[in-house]
């Protein structure tokens, strides 16, 4: 049986990745998830403005929000754990890439093209296997049209491409107007893999004391049907790797994933919830469901259930709103 795949050009001995989380702020928990049989490991942001404002507080930016993704989830590390300077995340990731042997992604969480470039390349030497863009960027000014803020995404993709040599994934979120189209424009622009999607957390409203405060939910399984359907849609038809990100639990979430056609799946959530040894879990529901189904390899099934391997393509196109609420019984 081959679990292996291939995303970012990395050769992987399975399709777990696990995703920028407050799991990666010690390198002992990069050997726990290693052991566990996670495949690859992306570390926690570093935030544009870290890179400006060395010292901040967590809710600085949580405000502006930039909770773009489950590394914000600061209730999971203590804030002065997990809250490093530049120079303390680049001598971690250069720990984390010396105590493990599977790749180690880092990641930008930028949002403007400012001097962030410069940290792409130490990001770089530091060892790292391959850098993720976490893209965040809620297009609250009424005089920006979709046009620009498509653009500033491969702005700040080309002036990246153009600094480092190491393979570049770009994190979106799926409010673009015309997401393959954006996909394929990302992908022609050089990002070497596109993880479908960011998770835009959305604040609430204290009653008590009037004011706007952070509100992070975890995902649940039910998060994981637009990535499905944009994987199944994008598979084959972008010129680079897919990583499916948002609501993946199980076994099965991942086997349908990859069926869809993602390269690999992220898990996040689940293991904030569990733990690094749920990975292990995970991969024995593999392991089982492939045997019990006698397919031989990951390869196999990849992208048997995406839009162009399918018989009803529509099915990925549309919501089909109506057969949908017709079948609710």
């Amino acid at each position: 049986m081959d679990l292996s795949t291939t995303y970012l050009g990395l050769k992987l001995k399975n399709p777990l990745v696990v995703s920028a989380s407050p799991l990666s702020n010690t390198v002992d928990n990069y050997k726990r998830l290693e052991d566990a049989g996670a495949a690859a490991v992306v570390n926690h942001s570093l935030f544009e403005e870290q890179i400006t404002h060395e010292c901040f507080e967590m809710e600085h930016y949580l405000n502006l929000g930039a909770e773009s993704t489950a590394e914000s989830v600061s209730f999971v590390p203590s804030r002065m754990d997990f809250n490093l300077g530049p120079e303390d995340y680049l001598r971690h990731l250069y720990r984390a890439k010396k105590a493990v042997k599977i790749p180690v992604i880092g990641s930008l969480n930028a949002h403007s093209d400012g001097g962030w470039v410069t940290y792409a390349k130490q990001i770089q030497q530091t060892g790292v296997d391959a850098l993720g863009l976490n893209i965040y960027y809620l297009a609250a000014d009424a005089s920006l049209d979709g046009r620009q803020v498509e653009q500033m995404y491969l702005d700040i993709l080309e002036g990246i491409k153009a600094n480092v040599t190491i393979p570049v994934a770009v994190k979106v979120g799926p409010y673009f107007s015309a997401m393959a189209n954006m996909a394929k424009r990302l992908a022609d622009a050089g990002a070497d893999g596109l993880v479908l999607f960011n998770r835009f957390y959305q604040p609430d409203i204290d009653l008590e004391n009037l004011n706007v405060v952070p509100n992070v939910l975890l995902s649940t399984p039910q998060d994981m049907r637009l990535p499905l359907r944009w994987v199944a849609i994008l598979h084959g038809r972008v010129k680079a790797s897919l990583a499916a990100s948002g609501g993946i639990h199980t076994s099965d979430d991942v086997i349908k994933m990859i069926m869809a056609g993602a390269d690999v799946t992220m898990l996040c959530s689940v293991l904030l919830k569990h733990g690094p040894k749920h990975v292990q879990k995970v991969l024995t529901g593999i392991e089982q469901w492939i045997k019990d189904h006698e397919y031989t390899s990951i390869a196999q099934m990849q992208g048997s259930m995406s839009q162009k391997s399918t018989s009803n393509p529509e099915a990925f196109e549309r919501a089909n709103y109506m057969k949908a609420l017709q079948s609710f019984k």
